[in-house]
């Protein structure tokens, strides 16, 4: 047969086409992209990407095997002859660069050659990238044709060749065509994507399938979302016919959210005949789908109704992941000065309304540096629990301009902020009333029957705030200082003896003798916590507790080793006074009646307002204390019964108001 050749010339210069690849030229795999999107374009249902490389790892040949409906030769000019323009513009089934991404091969490699058939005819289109506008098209026979293509019906092979740059391992080069084609694979399962016999998977991703009614009228609606941004292609709500053919795409207004990418596909047999060109807005004239028609603009409220539901769920995962991230990373306050619960506490508080500030604007802390937010978020934390924390709706306000659905958000969550603390508040107040309760029953009726258990010791060192709040912080010591702590008692003389001497027979409590309160036990506490004074100067605060047995009043005996323990520490060498301050807590079940001593320091101390206090050397550096469990009872009942009364009067209060009056209330005061 005689051969039709035809020689071509795009409507451009060499260089022009080059100039529209620059973006390109660092990645040279989009022309293998490119070509594989032209496949699908001539309405391919399976592309077959071969690569071959030489014993060097270079690249030897390319090849793209499609099944698509090939190239006819008599019309290769409409495909080959234009450039940035092409039959494909105005068709959303289309994916290819419209015209130009066939000359991207020049990135890559000098040669390329395209292997057609169709229904028609057979033919071989050359084009070297030394001359990109130029290219050779000649009809072939059956024996010339690639022999791929033998047994098909129609399609396109497109060999390249002599390469002057390489690609990356078949495991990125996968990677890249799950993220490119991804959203093309699962709008039409019957598609195939391959590379060196391997298929291409879909990506990672979440999918919500929903059938709806509208006026009659059923619609498949398959959302998906992606883990990860699929190729260069923004979030789209496509309409599909049946066969997976796309008729009308119009960008999502979700294009914008960060991390966020969905794409939503409606299906109906009523969207087969889909006209996007027709916008007239008499339906009664014109009753076939368009994007004019009512059930239409009902079908994408839907959608965007739909998509907003998807957004929200995901916004929600998302800074869940992020707020943990935070935490992870050490961006929350230490509370150090903060007991275990109430640290707990102070972080969930934290984390939920920083949380909520995050679902109302992610971009405020998209872009921020570790050092500022890590003070963002130590300023919210100080300002929830302080008096003013209704000022940081002010601030708030103006930076992310918040509308009433926001607004009900946030003031939701500081009033369960408040009322949680106060709840919390309450809990803790009467678990301690209830153990004061134990402590009173086992002290004055039971104190005959307490000997070396190892119970009141336990109970005492988990309710170190038995002796004051400013001790309900101190934690479980490291054995050091409680060793040297009970190496220096030791050498308090007659510590741990009871002589006939030293105690009048009054000092013994009813119900016992001298043997009796022999065989009970003290028990010694000593904790170390840092500390700050008023210059914000760091020292370790040391606090010895020593609780004499029940059985015996306290007298001058006992405040004269507390004294000696005192001289004891400032004599340590281990301990600078610089970096120290030291209290010792002398307790016992009552003062002995004999005793001029401690009830006279006892007598000074109340009318300097330290309650308690029984001396102070070294510049207070070492104070000493004395106190009964009688005053420690009576001083818990009285501050406990108010707080608690108080505590649960602010309680009611905020949970009787509705979240409208708490919002007039900061609204007012902020004005």
């Amino acid at each position: 047969m005689d051969k039709n050749i035809i020689r071509g010339t795009a409507d451009i210069t060499h260089q022009g086409i080059k100039k529209h690849f620059k973006k390109w030229e660092t990645d040279p795999f989009q022309s293998i992209i490119e070509l594989i999107a032209n496949g699908f374009d001539a309405s391919a249902t399976n592309v077959e990407v071969t690569i071959e490389r030489n014993a060097a790892h270079g690249l030897e040949a390319i090849t793209v095997l499609d099944n698509g409906t090939g190239i006819d030769i008599d019309k290769c000019d409409m495909h080959f002859s234009r450039f940035n323009e092409s039959i494909k513009q105005g068709d959303d089934d289309q994916q290819g660069a419209h015209g130009k991404g066939r000359l991207a091969f020049h990135l890559l490699c000098a040669n390329a050659v395209w292997y057609a058939k169709c229904e028609k005819s057979e033919s071989k289109i050359t084009i070297d990238s030394a001359s990109l506008r130029n290219f050779v098209a000649e009809e072939i026979t059956p024996e010339m044709q690639h022999a791929s293509l033998s047994s098909m019906k129609s399609g396109s092979c497109v060999v390249l060749k002599n390469f002057h740059k390489n690609l990356p391992e078949l495991t990125t080069i996968k990677r890249r065509l799950e993220s490119y084609f991804g959203w093309r694979l699962v709008l039409n399962p019957d598609r195939k994507l391959t590379i060196n016999g391997e298929q291409i998977e879909i990506p990672e991703n979440k999918s919500v399938e929903k059938v709806i009614d509208i006026d009659g009228i059923a619609f498949q609606v398959d959302l998906i979302l992606w883990t990860h941004k699929p190729g260069d292609e923004k979030s789209y709500n496509y309409i599909v016919n049946n066969e997976g053919r796309v008729l009308y795409r119009e960008l999502s207004s979700f294009n914008k959210k960060p991390n966020f990418h969905l794409s939503t596909y409606a299906r109906s047999t009523w969207l087969n005949n889909f006209d996007k060109h027709d916008s007239s807005l008499n339906f009664s004239e014109n009753p076939h789908a368009t994007l004019s028609s009512p059930e239409f603009r009902k079908l994408r409220k839907i959608i965007q109704d739909l998509s907003g539901d998807i957004y929200k769920q995901f916004l929600r995962d998302f800074v869940d992941k992020k707020i943990d991230e935070f935490d992870s990373k050490g961006y929350f306050p230490k509370y150090k000065n903060l007991s275990n619960s109430d640290a707990t506490w102070r972080k969930k508080n934290t984390k939920l309304f920083i949380r909520e500030i995050y679902l109302t604007d992610p971009s405020l802390f998209t872009s921020i540096k570790e050092k500022p937010l890590k003070i963002l978020i130590a300023l919210i934390d100080k300002i929830l629990v302080s008096n003013e924390n209704d000022t940081i709706f002010e601030i708030l306000n103006d930076i992310l301009n918040l509308n009433e659905e926001q607004i009900n958000l946030l003031s939701k969550q500081i009033k369960n902020a408040s009322l949680e603390n106060i709840i919390s508040t309450i809990e803790t107040l009467q678990k301690r009333e209830i153990a004061i309760h134990k402590l009173r029953e086992l002290m004055v009726k039971h104190y005959k029957e307490v000997r070396e258990t190892p119970d009141l010791q336990e109970i005492i060192e988990s309710n170190t705030w038995l002796f004051g709040n400013k001790y309900a912080l101190l934690g479980a010591e490291e054995d050091d200082f409680k060793k040297i702590s009970l190496e220096l008692r030791s050498h308090i003389k007659n510590i741990d003896t009871i002589d006939d001497n030293d105690i009048a027979p009054s000092d013994i409590n009813d119900g016992l003798n001298i043997e009796g309160v022999r065989r009970q036990v003290d028990i010694f506490l000593a904790r170390k916590n840092i500390s700050f004074n008023s210059r914000n100067e760091q020292y370790l605060q040391c606090t010895i507790i020593e609780i004499k047995r029940p059985g015996i009043a306290l007298n001058e005996k006992h405040l004269k080793q507390i004294k000696d323990y005192a001289r004891i520490i400032s004599e340590h060498v281990g301990f600078s006074l610089e970096k120290y301050k030291f209290e010792i807590i002398l307790v016992g079940r009552k003062i002995s009646e004999k005793d001029f001593e401690i009830k006279t320091a006892l007598e000074t101390a109340e009318a300097n307002n330290e309650p308690g206090l029984v001396f102070s050397v070294k510049n207070d550096k070492i104070k000493g204390y004395v106190k009964t469990w009688g005053t420690i009872f009576a001083e818990f009942d009285l501050a406990n019964h108010y707080l608690i009364e108080k505590l649960k009067t602010k309680r009611d209060a905020l949970e009787k108001k509705s979240a409208k009056e708490l919002i007039t209330d900061l609204q007012e005061e902020t004005k």
